[in-house]
C-alpha cells in the first residue's frame, strides 16, 4: 500500500524557518520524482518544489526560488522541504506527490500525501 506521510508543519512569525518532512512507503522511492504542492483557502493547489529522480534535479516556483530547498534522502524513502524567509502568503496546507515519468514536473503525479499545515503570522 502506497503511503506518503507529511510532518513538520506547524505555526511560525514571518521570516522564519520550518522543514517539511514526507516518508514514503509502498513504491520504489528512488524511481520516483517527488514533489511539493500546495494549497492556501479559497485557491487552486500549486507547484512548490520538485526533485527528480537518479542526479536529483531541482525545480522550484517562482514564488519560492531562494527560499525554499527542496532534497531528498533515498536512504530513507524521504523527501524533505527546507523552508526559510517565510511569508503569510506562505500560509497553505502543503503536500508531498510522487512521479512515476520524468520531465514537467508540475503536474502528472501518481500518488499524494495527506498535506499538512503550515501557517505563517505576520
Amino acid at each position: 500500500q502506497v503511503q506518503l506521510v507529511e510532518s513538520g508543519g506547524g505555526l511560525v512569525r514571518a521570516g522564519g524557518s520550518l522543514r517539511l518532512s514526507c516518508a514514503a512507503s509502498g513504491f520504489t522511492f528512488e524511481s520516483y520524482a517527488m514533489g511539493w504542492f500546495r494549497q492556501a483557502p479559497g485557491k487552486e493547489r500549486e507547484f512548490v518544489a520538485a526533485v527528480s529522480r537518479g542526479v536529483g534535479s531541482t525545480y522550484y516556483a517562482d514564488s519560492v526560488k531562494g527560499r525554499f530547498t527542496i532534497s531528498r534522502d533515498n536512504r530513507k524513502n524521504t523527501v524533505y522541504l527546507q523552508m526559510s524567509s517565510l511569508k503569510p502568503e506562505d500560509t497553505a496546507v502543503y503536500y508531498c506527490a510522487a512521479k512515476a515519468f520524468a520531465g514537467n514536473y508540475e503536474r502528472n503525479y501518481n500518488y499524494w500525501g495527506q498535506g499538512a499545515q503550515v501557517t505563517v503570522s505576520s
